[in-house]
C-alpha cells in the first residue's frame, strides 16, 4: 500500500488549533507538491479524529496521517483497539514508534494491516539526548532494530529525522541491505535546524518532508507551502 502517490512531497504537520488546521488544508489542498496532512494528539484529543478527517475531506482526498506521539508504546493487545479507532475515524495512515519492544511492534503493525491502514514506522527522533550514545535512554542498535523489524513485516514507509542527514543515510543503507527500497517521512526542518536540500541528498528517490512551524506560523500559508514544495 503506497500512502502518497508522489515520489516526493511536503506534508504540513498540523499541531494547531482547529480553525488554523482548516485554513492550512483549505489554502494548500490544491498545491500539487502537498502530499497529505499529519495530525497529532493536539487535534485528535481536543476535537476527535472523525471531526479532523471530516474537515480535511471538505477540501481534499489527500491522506490524513495520524501521529499519536507516540503510538506503539503500549502492550501488544492495545494495537487492535488503536487501529480500529483510527480506521473508524477515516484516517488513512498511522505513525508508530515501537519503543516498548519487538512484540508490541509486531502486534501493532499487524493490527494496522488488518484494518487496511497505511503504516509508517519511526525509531530515531529529532531532539538531543534521545539515543544512548548522545546521553539518551535508547540504545543506538535498538533504534535501528525498530526499522529492521518493520522492514521484515513488509513495511516500506519510515520516519527519519530531517535534521540528522548522516543518520538518514545510515538507516537507508541498513534497509536497502535487507532488500527494502524505503520511503521516508522526515520532520525536523526549519525550527529544528534541518534543511530540506541536505535531506534530499541522502534520503533517496522517495521521501516526504514534514513541515510544521515553517508553514503554520507563516503569514501567507500558501506562499510558504509553495516555497517548501519547490525544494523537494
Amino acid at each position: 500500500m503506497r500512502i502518497i502517490k508522489r515520489d516526493r512531497s511536503v506534508i504540513p504537520a498540523c499541531d494547531v488549533p482547529l480553525e488554523l488546521y482548516e485554513r492550512i488544508v483549505r489554502e494548500t489542498a490544491d498545491i500539487e507538491g502537498i502530499g497529505g496532512y499529519k495530525v497529532g494528539f493536539f487535534l485528535g484529543l481536543d476535537y476527535g479524529l472523525p471531526k479532523i478527517v471530516e474537515i480535511a475531506r471538505k477540501y481534499t482526498d489527500k491522506p490524513v496521517i495520524y501521529d499519536h506521539q507516540k503510538a506503539g508504546t503500549d502492550i501488544p493487545d492495545m494495537g487492535g483497539k488503536f487501529a480500529k479507532i483510527c480506521k473508524k475515524a477515516g484516517v488513512d495512515a498511522v505513525i508508530l514508534f515501537p519503543q516498548s519492544g519487538p512484540e508490541t511492534e509486531k502486534a501493532w503493525i499487524e493490527a494496522a494491516k488488518e484494518e487496511g491502514l497505511g503504516i509508517i514506522v519511526g525509531g530515531l527522533m529529532t531532539h538531543p539526548k534521545y539515543k544512548k550514545s548522545e546521553g539518551g535512554f535508547l540504545a543506538d542498535e535498538s533504534i535501528l532494530e525498530m526499522y529492521l523489524i518493520a522492514a521484515d513485516l513488509d513495511v516500506k514507509d519510515f520516519v527519519v529525522p530531517g535534521n540528522r542527514p548522516d543518520d538518514i543515510r545510515r538507516i537507508r543503507e541498513a534497509l536497502e541491505e535487507q532488500g527494502i527500497a524505503p520511503r521516508f517521512f522526515a520532520p525536523g526542518f526549519v525550527a529544528q535546524g534541518g534543511k530540506i536540500t541536505e535531506a534530499t541528498k541522502v534520503a533517496g528517490n522517495h521521501w516526504h518532508a514534514i513541515v510544521g512551524r515553517g508553514i503554520y506560523k507563516a503569514e501567507d500559508i500558501k506562499k510558504a507551502a509553495l516555497e517548501y514544495t519547490s525544494k523537494i
